[in-house]
């Protein structure tokens, strides 16, 4: 059987790769000459699993080639594939121009029947809008014979192309041509050994089941994501509550992990495009344009635990990055989250130091030379003075790091989790601040009045402090110091302090006094008093800390000295 693939992307490269490993003669046309040239030595413009040495391997054996020649390619391939780019317009819909100039391709070039196969992702209506082209351009050329086109869409994954092109869960086609059903059967037999995994449906129901599995996907990720906000406010574990939902068999496990948001080629474009689709035919899909915009959201999350935990100190802080790609197991930067989160952080004066196994070249091509962001050549080099570490990308070998070592290289202990790798608990035992996504510690800021609700929990360089009362001339607070910190010089003109220790051993300056505490001991702090608390030992301490006065507003704290720069 002999086919041609048009376009030498991502799907068309590894459509005709795996049809090549049947035994398929296979033709990928593009009219980029430097990819043409580039793939036909082997050499790969994509990284992908298990693709390299499959293309280098079919290439050997003569039953993959690569070419430009768009009338050789048409005379090669019984069917055609089209597997060309389909990218988002200004409104979300998908832009087809690519796909159209392929159809007339093939219409000026054809001496004969042929199978169309819509290998894009396109919205409904896309095949019959091919098929009328090739028959308005055949019937310019007065040419006697004709052409099916058929939606046959694409499932794969990012890192697991291959795989999953060779072992499919289904196999679409949309059509209604007979011909072309007992073609493509032929030509997908290979994949199907096992069990039938045919499915034979109308071209619409075939396009719009593309958009719905990727619209689906979305919403369970975009869903958890939600949920994830609320689990940060109530207090629960995400990643508890997933597994709680997850085992239920109606549910399942896939594609509910909470994280900075999705990115990639398919599923923002994808649901932008399905949106669009229902509004051009009079109805709003508002599910998934909340998935959307949740999503667009989720990206900003982890830029603004960072801004929120450096607040004004943000501007000049080096940001260690780990991850760039938009999912482990690619190179692929499109819709990727790092980006938003680097363009977020440069855009605050903080310095972005990231590293990623495969995705550094393609980050620089999209980025160029920008002040403030380098790239390292290793994890470890990523982190090496560094104030705090954000994940992005749920790498392997960013699982399981040497926590000591990652401790001595971090100028500070702080981790942003944008994909919850790691358990609370464990980081918290180990020393480090770590901030998750639907778990981990809070951050929350000020509201000004110096007065916090009973129960949050408010995180600050030396430790935290959380709200336990308050009432009309009091307001009561636990106070975290961690250890060898110091919080600011300061006094109060408006009300006194009375400081209970419940936990540890810290020191407490009061007038130019040092006074030792331990468990149970008790020191007032009076109206005007200077002051501060520093806790020199191994373990946290913790305070009660009463407050009395006519006013507690923050803009009560007169600082004199302070290492975090408040003063």
């Amino acid at each position: 059987m002999k086919i041609t693939v048009h376009g030498c992307g991502y799907v068309g490269l590894v459509t005709g790769a795996c049809f090549a490993e049947t035994g398929v003669s296979v033709v990928c046309l593009d009219i980029d000459s430097d990819t043409v040239d580039r793939l036909q030595t082997g050499d790969l413009h994509i990284y992908e699993p298990g693709l390299e040495d499959l293309v280098q391997r079919n290439l050997e054996a003569g039953r993959l080639r690569f070419s430009t020649d768009i009338q050789a390619g048409v005379a090669h391939g019984d069917a055609q594939f089209i597997a060309v780019s389909t990218p988002s317009g200004g409104n979300g819909e998908a832009d087809l121009r690519q796909v159209f100039a392929v159809a007339d391709s093939i219409a000026g070039h054809m001496t004969g029947y042929r199978t169309v196969v819509c290998k894009s992702t396109v919205p409904v209506g896309t095949c019959a809008k091919v098929q009328a082209r090739i028959a308005e351009k055949l019937k310019e050329r007065r040419a006697g014979f004709a052409c099916d086109v058929v939606s046959n869409p694409e499932f794969l994954k990012a890192g697991g192309a291959v795989s999953d092109f060779m072992h499919p869960e289904r196999i679409i086609l949309g059509t209604r041509s007979e011909r072309a059903i007992k073609y493509l059967s032929r030509l997908y037999a290979p994949f199907q050994r096992k069990r039938d995994r045919l499915m034979v449906m109308g071209p619409a129901s075939a396009e719009l089941t593309k958009y719905a599995a990727n619209a689906m996907l979305a919403t369970r990720i975009s869903f958890m994501n939600e949920l994830s906000g609320v689990a940060e406010r109530v207090g629960a574990d995400i990643e508890q509550v997933r597994a709680g939902i997850g085992a239920d068999k109606r549910i399942g496990y896939n594609y509910l992990y909470a994280g900075c948001g999705y990115g990639g080629s398919c599923l923002p474009k994808d649901t932008d495009a399905l949106a669009q689709t229902a509004r051009e035919h009079g109805y709003r899909a508002q599910i998934v344009e909340a998935v959307s915009g949740v999503n667009e959201s989720q990206k900003a999350l982890l830029g603004r635990k960072i801004q929120a935990w450096f607040a004004e100190k943000l501007p000049g802080r080096l940001i260690a990055l780990w991850g760039l790609s938009f999912k482990p197991g690619t190179d692929d930067m499109r819709g990727a989250p790092s980006l938003a989160l680097i363009e977020f952080l440069l855009s605050q004066g903080a310095r972005v130091r990231a590293y990623d196994p495969v995705a550094i070249e393609r980050c620089r091509a999209l980025l160029g030379d920008r002040h403030g962001l380098e790239y390292a050549q290793s994890a470890g080099e990523a982190v090496d003075g560094a104030d705090a570490l954000a994940i992005v990308t749920e790498w392997p070998q960013f699982r399981s790091p040497d926590f000591g070592l990652l401790m001595d290289r971090l100028r500070e202990p702080v981790i942003f989790d944008g994909r919850n790798l790691y358990s609370p608990d464990v980081m918290r035992d180990k020393g480090f601040r770590y901030f998750g996504i639907g778990r981990g510690e809070r951050i929350a800021r000020d509201n000004g009045s110096g007065v916090h609700p009973v129960g949050e929990e408010v995180f600050r360089p030396w430790g935290s402090f959380e709200g336990l009362g308050q009432g009309e001339g009091y307001q009561v607070k636990r106070l975290r110091v961690l250890p060898g910190e110091t919080l600011s010089l300061q006094r109060h003109r408006r009300r006194e302090e009375h400081w209970v220790v419940v936990s540890g051993t810290p020191v407490a300056e009061r007038d130019g006094e040092s006074h030792s505490l331990n468990v149970g001991d008790h020191i007032l702090i009076p109206l005007g008093a200077v002051h501060r608390i520093h806790n020199p030992g191994d373990e946290p301490a913790e305070l009660v800390e009463v407050q009395l006065g006519d006013y507690l507003g923050e803009d009560d704290i007169e600082r004199f000295e302070d290492v975090y720069g408040r003063a």
